[in-house]
C-alpha cells in the first residue's frame, strides 16, 4: 500500500495559520530536502497557549512568534525532540515569556539510559525544565496533552496528543510529505516500527506533524507508513540474497527515483534496518558485507 503523502501545504510563511478552534501554526521559512516548506510551530489554546517545537533561531521566525503570540500569555513549551529545526528557539521563548520547556530529555537520553553514547548532531544545549514520561499529563488552561513516548527517530521523541480535540503532535515520527529518517546509533528501526505500532492502537482523529501538512485520516496512514518499512526491509533481505550486499549497493538500487541529496540519510536508515536485522539474528556482517543468516 503507497502512503498517501500530502505534498501541498498551505503555507504563508512566519504569519500565524489557524487549523481548529484551538491550534495556530506559524510556518518558519527553512525549506529544504529534510523540513519540506520549513518547521511548523504550533501554539495551541486561546489565551494562555502551549507552543510545540519553537524550532530554530531565526530572528525573523523569533519575531512571528512574537506577533502571533501577542496578547497570548504561553505558559507552557512543548519539545517533541532536540533536532536543530525543533528545539533551539525554546531557550530565546522561555526567557521571553518565562515558561517552562517540557521534553523527554535531552539529546541521546534516552539511549544514555541503555549505557549508549550518542555522537552530536543534535540540539546538544537543550535542558528541559520538565521531563516528561509515557503517559504524563501536561494541563494548561482551556488545553490538556497527553505525553506519548515514541522513540525511533530520536532516542527522546515524544508526541503530544491534546485531549480536547483527540488530535496528536508528531515532531518527526510521522510526517504527512516524507518518511521519517532512522539514524543510528540514537535513531532505533526496532523502537521506531514498535511506536508506528503504538500509534495505530490509538485512536486520534487529526495528526499535526512539525513538517508538512496535517494527516486528517490516521489509521490508513499509520499502516502505509509501517507497510512501507516492512517492504524496506524485504528489499534489503532481497538485495543481499542477490549479492547486492554492501550500503551503497544497497541505497543505489533501492533508491534510484529518490532525489539523490536524499541518499545520505536513505543511507542511515538502511543501516538503522540492518541493524535491526543483525540484531534479530537475521543477517550477519563480515568484511563490509552482509550475508543471509
Amino acid at each position: 500500500m503507497a502512503i498517501p503523502f500530502i505534498r501541498t501545504l498551505e503555507a504563508p510563511y512566519e504569519a500565524s495559520l489557524q487549523l481548529s478552534p484551538l491550534v495556530n501554526r506559524v510556518l518558519a521559512h527553512n525549506p529544504g530536502p529534510f523540513t519540506f516548506k520549513g518547521t511548523g510551530v504550533y501554539i495551541v489554546g486561546k489565551t494562555d497557549v502551549a507552543v510545540i517545537d519553537p524550532g530554530p533561531i531565526m530572528p525573523e521566525q523569533l519575531d512571528a512568534l512574537k506577533r502571533a503570540l501577542d496578547g497570548k500569555r504561553v505558559t507552557h513549551i512543548l519539545v517533541t525532540h532536540t533536532h536543530n529545526d525543533h528545539s533551539p528557539a525554546a531557550q530565546p521563548l522561555k526567557e521571553w515569556t518565562g515558561a517552562k520547556t517540557y521534553a523527554y530529555g535531552p539529546h541521546g537520553s534516552g539511549k544514555a539510559e541503555d549505557g549508549v553514547k550518542v555522537e552530536e548532531g543534535g540540539d546538544m544545549a537543550f535542558l528541559p525544565d520538565v521531563r516528561v514520561k509515557d503517559g504524563d499529563v501536561i494541563k494548561g488552561n482551556g488545553f490538556t496533552f497527553e505525553c506519548v513516548y515514541t522513540p525511533g527517530h530520536t532516542s527522546n521523541h515524544m508526541c503530544f496528543a491534546l485531549r480536547e480535540e483527540k488530535a496528536l503532535f508528531t515532531g518527526d515520527h510521522i510526517m504527512g510529505w516524507s518518511t521519517t529518517v532512522v539514524t543510528p546509533p540514537d535513531g532505533d528501526m526496532a523502537q521506531y516500527m514498535a511506536s508506528v505500532r503504538k500509534l495505530l492502537a490509538r485512536d486520534d482523529e487529526i495528526l499535526y506533524p512539525t513538517h508538512g501538512a496535517p494527516v486528517t485520516d490516521p489509521k490508513p496512514f499509520l499502516e502505509a507508513y509501517l507497510d512501507h518499512r516492512l517492504d524496506r526491509e524485504r528489499q534489503i533481505l532481497a538485495c543481499i540474497k542477490e549479492g547486492v550486499a554492501t550500503i551503497p549497493e544497497m541505497v543505489a538500487r533501492m533508491y534510484v527515483d529518490v532525489d539523490k541529496r536524499l541518499h545520505p540519510a536513505a543511507s542511515r536508515s538502511v543501516l538503522a534496518h540492518l541493524i535491526q536485522l543483525t540484531n534479530e539474528g537475521r543477517v550477519t556482517l563480515n568484511d563490509g558485507r552482509y550475508t543471509l543468516n
